[in-house]
Parts: C-alpha cells; structure tokens; sequence
C-alpha cells in the first residue's frame, strides 16, 4: 500500500495548529464537496480530504501517524505497518471508506471497541557540549524538534567524565504510545566540541605548551592548564621539542581518572629590528659548536 502525507493533503504544515487544520479542512471540504463541486475526481478527493481531517484532529491519531511519518517516508512511498501494529481479530474501518493505509493504522481502534496499547517508538538525536562542561558534568538545556516539527526544550543531566560517543537514555521522552501505551526512550548521542586548549583521547587530555628557548634550555616552573584549574609544572634544563610530561589523573574523570600529557613546544622572539638581530647574532656565535641538524 502506499503511505499517505496527510499534512500535504490539507496543505498544512506538520507543526500546524488544531485550528489550522481545521481551517485548512473546511476550506477545501468546500472546494471538493460532490454536491457543490466541479472539480475532477471531487468525491475522491473529498473522501481523502476527510480521511486525512479525521487523523489529525485526533490527538491520539495525528501522534500515532507522525510515530510512522518519522521514519521518513514520503507521499506514494510503499508502506509497511511495523510489526505487531496492526495484528488482532474483527472488522476494520472499510465501512468508513477510508484508504487500506488508514485502515492498516487505526483499524484496530473500532475493533470491538478496544484500543491496542503499543509502546511509542524510540527516538534518537545528538547533542554536542563543550569539553568543561563534560569535565565537570551538570545540566544542559537541549532544544530538539520531534517528528511534527514541534519544538522541545529538555534539561539533560550530563554525567561528569562522559566520552563522545556516549548515549543518554531519557526515559518517556520519545515516540508517543498508542491506546495509553508508554512512550518510547529518546537516545542522546554526545558529542564533545573543538577545544583550543585540550586534544582528547579516551579519558586523557593533550596540551602543548609552548616555552621560551632559554625556559627549554635552562628549566623552568610554569603555570599549566588544565580542565580542573592551573597547576604548577617544573619544565626540565634541556628539553627538547616534542618532549611530553605527564600530569597523572589530570585528564577527564573515570575509574580511573584519566591524565593529561603536556607537549613541549619551543617558540622563537622574532626578529624586528637591528637590537632583535644584535641579539640572535651574539647568541649564535657563542654556540658556533652546536649542529642542529
């Protein structure tokens, strides 16, 4: 059978008002009624345009067909009921003259007067938070659209230490049920955003800090970052670029906490006048001995 879109029937957009709809409804109910109407095919059209009403003025009806719709099917696409959604004994709906697609969805509902209780569908979406706020954990705020185009604002707890990739299970946030059926469980993938600072991997974080020549030949302590606040490093005499030092259980919480690993980096004044040059020329001729390469 081919699946139905009973928005663009009516004209309507999937977020559409009880009161758009039926507005939109008794406009072309006018246009289309076989009394009235010189349109081609207007008893046909009448017949659909009152079939696609009779969902969507149902509360219950229009949540049960956006639960299929959000599998992204399309008008005249060829259509499956899911499994077990239409199964029972009885007479259907044939006798109100809507579609074998109507019938395969609601049918059940006027079979012996008795509603079938189905679970709503599990939904999925992703979200991305910054990497302070996966460090530490608390409370996000996630704005998400469900299958109709209505918006959502749902408060996500994000456990501290959460790796991307992770999934939140919100337990009743997703598809509605069927005939007082529970809803379904929305899945949240989490991402972790970009961070200047920080390279993740696994529960342990990279930093390259970046030294003076001389702090790299000579030693140094430095103030390092890290998600937890700074923390006092003592930078080696002669060390090399690419040298990495490790800060145990600095890196994101776990069991056990992960550690942050800090990569030396040099970087060089630059040259902007003849003092700059003066400068480098003396530093050069006291290491004439030293070979880069």
């Amino acid at each position: 059978m081919e699946f139905k879109d009973y928005y663009n029937i009516l004209n309507v957009k999937p977020e559409a008002s009880n009161a758009e709809i039926k507005a939109a409804y008794r406009k072309l109910a006018r246009k289309y009624h076989p009394d009235v109407s010189k349109e081609v095919a207007a008893e046909e059209q009448f017949k659909t345009i009152n079939e696609a009403y009779e969902v969507l003025k149902d509360k219950e009806k229009r949540a049960a067909y956006d639960q299929v719709r959000a599998g992204g099917y399309h008008a005249g696409d060829t259509f499956q009921p899911p499994p077990g959604w239409g199964t029972g004994s009885g007479e259907g709906f044939s006798d109100a003259g809507f579609s074998d697609f109507f019938d395969a969805l609601f049918g059940q509902q006027r079979r012996g007067g008795r509603t079938r209780r189905m679970r709503g569908q599990d939904m999925q979406a992703r979200i991305e938070v910054d990497l302070s706020s996966a460090f530490h954990g608390g409370s996000t705020r996630v704005s998400l659209r469900d299958s109709s185009g209505r918006e959502r604002v749902l408060d996500v707890k994000i456990p501290a230490g959460i790796p991307s990739g992770r999934v939140i299970r919100l337990a009743g946030q997703g598809g509605p049920g069927m005939g007082g059926g529970p809803a379904g469980d929305l899945l949240l993938e989490v991402g972790l955003r970009d961070d200047p600072r920080f390279r993740v991997q696994g529960h342990d974080l990279y930093h390259v800090l970046y030294l003076a020549p001389w702090e790299a030949a000579l030693g140094a302590s430095i103030k390092v970052p890290t998600l937890g606040g700074e923390v006092e490093m003592r930078i080696p005499p002669n060390s090399a670029v690419g040298k990495r030092l490790r800060l145990r259980g600095r890196g994101m919480p776990g069991h056990p906490p992960g550690d942050q690993y800090v990569e030396l980096a040099i970087r060089t004044p630059p040259v902007e006048g003849d003092k700059d040059r003066a400068a480098y020329t003396t530093f050069q001729a006291a290491f004439l001995g030293f070979k880069p390469r």
